[in-house]
């Protein structure tokens, strides 16, 4: 029976014989193929034999869901016939599914292990799957794309030239009252279709966007944009089941191809359709399935893996070499927090999912979606600190954390496990080398937490072999050239052992090689043996001291290494002249007790204990660090050996010999004279060189002279000559004397100077608010309608009678042609203007923009014909509300606000007579701005605003009482609308008076300044803040303009007596 239904699907949807000519459109070719199709497949069905227990089974589905077939609309009939095979076939695919599974397969014998499994009734052949999904494609172009309202969904035209020609066949799905029923209809079949795996991936996989269109629109349309008959036939329970069928869709379907098909239902464009008669379909996605789709997206966004759904759905199928703007495009995307979303739950779901995606092993999406995590990790740093340090450093630091503070109880079990540190590493490494351009404050303070584990951990990386190694390496070598100089130098400190340790591994714990050739932290066993455990601890610290000097090694372009051996020497010398007052300060033993005695020795042996680690780092670096990495700027070294040799020449001034006996001293004086010599070893030194160390000349004399080691006296002569006749005389054993060899390059620091300009406020260029073009020309729209369309003439009693038509078009077509008797002074209708006026004011409160909008116009012209009467009235109701006795009181506002805009284009039409006509407005627009809704709130102020720019010189009474209104609306009201507006006000009051200004409101003027000022600095609404900026660019150029008047080259003739 299967292949029965498929032939039958395949007789309605087979292409019929031609029946075009010469005088046939496309249109009606497709129409009559249509209806020639169906009649063959009726026939069939009758006639036919082999379709017996079809037609049965079809009649079973058409009472169900057809009791009723429309046959004057032949497309739609069409449709109704493929959804009823659609609808049999999945009845009879279903009952012979449910009987193979619970019936067994007749078991002849039984069946092998390699032999196949039994197919599934279900499984469809790729001709019948080929013809289901022709089928697929008459439904969804006959029976959902007609009834999607513009903007919803990709429209047909811009698919294909045969989709532009159903187009035109059924433009007119939209307008008629049974377009939704119809739609709800079609696709409740291909829902229910989707119910069988099978039929679901032909339906999902062509269809599923305008599924999902045909969904949004029947569950969450609003009913101010639907038809009254469409109203009238919408069950709220029918949208209720469409809005859960469309969520349990988007649970379903692989969450890449959701996101897809949301972002183009967010941001389709239904531009113009040339085939629709002269109509052009909607410009853009309706408002309601924006905000929609943006709620869908956030939703797929948080839930789990939705980051990696979303990041597939944008970046999949553009390749391992996708463009970057759009991986730092999705980046910024899932930095932004949803408005629908509070800020904390939404980061704490979403930055585990971002961590997640540095760990990917695909090839060929791992380097995309590692973009993306970098690129996502290093904003969130930088423009959510908080919330990155709490659910993105924590959790990814939190491997190397847990080595300085182990929470393991099981010494059997390893405190940290080695995927744990080589994800972190990994991660590590991706974010600081690989994706950091700018390093971020916050990254390096955490960084900075974890530094000493992560040094142990490359030094013991160094000792064996593991891949973690090099990251290790870059991660430090990262930290130490992007961080500040005074944290680089004072971490080396602390990994040399010169400062107390401070966030090293946990004692009791070291790191072993792993099973995968990464570390894993274990507990240590203690070492029985002292000699043994002193042996280790001097072997280790040896081992970190070389390690470090590795990285300082690398660091070949940076002046680190230099600054970090100036400042040893320069705590060296402290060192010196803290052991010289001690030897000179007698001890007097017998006023101490035994306490502070053992306190003072213990102290000095720290104290001895920190001066040998100094040296011994020292003696390190001068070890493994050649002299071109250490002396990189050559005033610096000289600037210390000044402070070197002018203490070793004050030692001199007392006992020679006892400075002599000092080891400290002579080590000093010998590291000074070598670095000396290395200076003076370079093949060119240029004469700032010498100049710089001519400053060596007074102490080296002295040493000359006084000292008691002849070679020392020789050295310092010999080096005194050198540098007094710049390199002109060199002794003949001056290269043996230099314990450094002679190749020294020299590198010169360049200083640039940074030049800043600054820009005045008033040469930079001020942002123009547009004009509304549109609401200016208002007093010449009828001169403009008359050039585009003369209405015929009629008599005014026929046009009142089509201005009360029920038919929107005709009613609309009517309140013009009286607009346009009103702006022609027509002798009869200004005699009836009464009878215009509540015609006017009854259409005002029409639902159709059309017929509203056209007697606000009509209104506008009374306004402008008969100001001081109709403009009377147009006050009280704007005031008061609708005075008519038909009037809805439930829409009373928005009947206020239409006719709130009918006066602001009065006002724009009186011109001149604004001074006279105005002073009424002005009281009820004053009045009105402490009315209960903000809505009329705004719009007063609105109104408000267009008068006060053309009142002029007529505003100088009322300025103290605008002034005082303004202020105290921008300070305590609560509406963000109502503040935006009430600044607005003060903007368009500045660019009416224009040079005015300081004479109409010379008294407030400094009140004014002050309310905007207050805006700028406490304001919290962006919109308002901006609104007070441009009021205050205004005000500055009047003032400037008052201060500063332009200059006129005139010449003046005076006639002498």
């Amino acid at each position: 029976m299967t292949a029965s239904l498929l032939t039958a699907i395949n007789i309605l949807t087979k292409p019929a014989e031609s029946v075009c000519n010469a005088h046939t459109s496309q249109e009606e070719a497709l129409l009559s193929a249509l209806q020639a199709n169906r009649s063959r497949l009726l026939h069939h069905l009758d006639l036919d034999p082999g379709f017996l227990e079809v037609r049965k089974l079809r009649d079973e589905v058409k009472s169900e869901w057809f009791p009723s077939v429309e046959e004057n609309d032949h497309c739609w009939v069409f449709v109704q016939e493929c959804l009823l095979l659609m609808l049999t076939l999945t009845r009879h695919l279903s009952t012979e599914l449910h009987l193979f599974r619970q019936i067994p397969p007749p078991g002849g014998r039984e069946r092998t292990p390699e032999a196949a499994p039994p197919l599934p009734p279900d499984v469809l052949s790729v001709s019948q799957q080929k013809t289901l999904t022709t089928a697929l494609q008459f439904v969804v172009s006959l029976g959902i794309c007609p009834y999607l309202a513009p903007g919803v969904g990709v429209p047909l035209g811009h698919r294909s030239a045969f989709g532009a020609m159903v187009e035109k066949l059924t433009h007119n799905g939209t307008k008629r009252p049974e377009g939704q029923q119809r739609l709800l209809t079609t696709t409740n079949v291909l829902l229910k279709m989707a119910e069988l795996s099978s039929l679901a991936t032909l339906v999902f996989t062509r269809h599923l966007g305008d599924l999902m269109a045909a969904l949004c629109q029947l569950g969450y349309q609003p009913h101010k944009e639907e038809r009254r008959t469409a109203e009238e036939g919408k069950d709220p329970e029918q949208r209720r089941m469409c809005r859960e069928a469309l969520r349990n869709l988007l649970n379903k379907v692989y969450q890449p191809i959701i996101i897809k098909e949301l972002l183009i239902l967010q941001g389709s464009k239904a531009g113009p359709v040339k085939y629709t008669s002269g109509k052009a379909a909607q410009g853009c996605t309706p408002s309601w399935l924006k905000r929609l789709c943006g709620q869908l997206l956030s939703e797929r966004l948080m839930q789990p893996h939705g980051v990696q759904a979303v990041v597939r759905a944008i970046l999949e199928g553009t390749g391992a070499e996708s463009d970057w703007r759009k991986c730092d495009g999705v980046a910024k995307i899932l930095v932004t927090c949803p408005q629908q979303s509070t800020s904390d739950g939404y980061y704490r779901l979403v930055c585990p999912q971002i961590l997640d995606m540095l760990h990917f092993k695909d090839k060929l999406t791992a380097l995309q979606f590692q973009r993306v995590a970098t690129t996502a990790v290093l904003a969130l740093v930088q423009e959510k600190s908080s919330f990155a340090q709490q659910y993105l450093l924590l959790p990814m630091l939190s491997p190397l954390q847990r080595c300085i503070t182990p929470s393991t109880q099981d010494l059997s079990k390893d405190a940290v496990e080695e995927w744990e540190l080589s994800q972190c590493v990994d991660d590590l490494y991706k974010i600081c080398v690989v994706g950091t351009n700018q390093p971020s404050a916050l990254l390096l303070t955490s960084l900075t937490d974890v530094l000493p584990v992560l040094f142990t951990l490359f030094c013991f990386t160094r000792q064996n072999v593991s891949h973690l190694r090099a990251p290790c390496q870059e991660i430090m070598l990262w930290y130490l050239s992007q961080s500040d100089p005074a944290a680089a130098l004072d971490a080396l400190r602390q990994l040399s052992g010169l400062k107390r340790h401070m966030h090293q591994v946990a004692a009791g714990f070291h790191f072993c090689p792993g099973s995968d050739g990464g570390v894993r932290l274990r507990s240590r066993e203690d070492c029985s043996d002292e000699d043994d455990a002193l042996y280790e601890k001097l072997s280790g610290e040896q081992w970190k001291l070389e390690c470090l000097n590795e990285l300082l090694s690398q660091l070949k372009d940076s002046d680190l290494p230099g600054d970090f051996f100036l400042a040893l020497l320069q705590e060296l010398t402290c060192w010196a002249a803290e052991a010289d007052a001690d030897e000179q300060q007698e001890l007097d033993v017998s006023a101490m007790t035994l306490l502070d005695l053992e306190q003072r020795v213990l102290s000095q042996t720290e104290r001895q204990g920190q001066r040998l680690a100094l040296l011994q780092v020292l003696a390190v670096m001068i070890e493994c660090l050649p002299h071109t990495l250490l002396l990189r700027k050559t005033t610096q070294v000289v600037d210390f050996i000044v402070s070197l040799l002018q203490r070793a020449c004050m030692g001199l001034d007392g006992d020679p010999s006892s400075s002599c006996e000092s080891p400290v001293e002579s080590q000093t004086l010998s590291m000074a004279m070598g670095l000396v010599a290395t200076l003076l070893s370079v093949p060119q030194v240029n004469s700032e060189d010498y100049r710089c160390m001519s400053r060596l000349l007074s102490p080296l004399d002295t040493l000359s002279q006084l000292h008691p080691e002849v070679f020392i006296q020789e050295l310092a002569s010999n080096l005194k000559a050198v540098i007094a006749t710049h390199g002109a005389y060199t002794p003949d054993n001056f290269s043996a004397c230099s314990s450094q060899p002679s190749h020294y390059a020299d590198t010169r620091e360049t200083k640039k100077k940074l030049k800043t300009t600054f820009t005045t406020p008033g040469s930079a260029s001020r942002p123009e608010m547009p004009e509304n073009a549109p609401m200016q020309l208002a007093t010449s729209e009828a001169a403009k309608s008359k050039e585009r369309y003369d209405f015929p003439a009629k008599p005014l009693a026929e046009w009142f009678l089509e201005a009360c038509d029920p038919d929107v078009p005709t009613r609309a077509v009517a309140l013009r042609g009286l607009t346009q008797l009103v702006q022609k002074r027509d002798r009869e209708t200004v005699q009836a203007q009464e009878k215009v006026l509540v015609l006017f004011l009854e259409n005002l409160e029409h639902e159709d923009s059309f017929v509203y909008l056209s007697a606000i116009q009509g209104l506008a012209a009374l306004a402008d014909s008969f100001p001081q009467r109709i403009l009377e009235r147009l006050l009280l109701d704007f005031q008061r509300g609708p005075s008519l006795p038909t009037s809805n009181k439930e829409r009373s506002l928005e009947t206020r606000l239409k006719v709130g805009e009918v006066l602001m284009r009065a006002t724009r039409a009186m011109g001149e007579l604004v001074p006279h006509l105005g002073q009424p407005l002005l009281g009820i627009f004053l009045q009105s701005t402490k009315d209960p809704d903000s809505s009329v709130r705004a719009s007063s102020l609105s109104n408000l605003g267009e008068l006060c720019q053309r009142l002029e010189y007529a505003l100088g009474p009322l300025a103290q009482e605008l002034s005082t209104c303004l202020t105290a609306l921008i300070k305590t009201e609560k509406e963000a609308e109502v503040r935006r507006a009430a600044v607005h006000v003060i903007t368009q009051l500045l660019k009416g008076l224009s040079d005015k200004t300081t004479q109409v409101l010379a008294d407030v003027l400094l009140d004014l300044y002050r309310a905007l000022k207050w805006v700028v600095r406490s304001d919290p609404d962006s919109v308002a803040v901006l609104h007070a900026q441009l009021a205050l660019e205004e005000l500055d150029d009047v003032m400037r303009k008052f201060i500063f008047p332009e200059q006129k080259l005139e010449k003046k003739i005076v006639v002498l007596p």
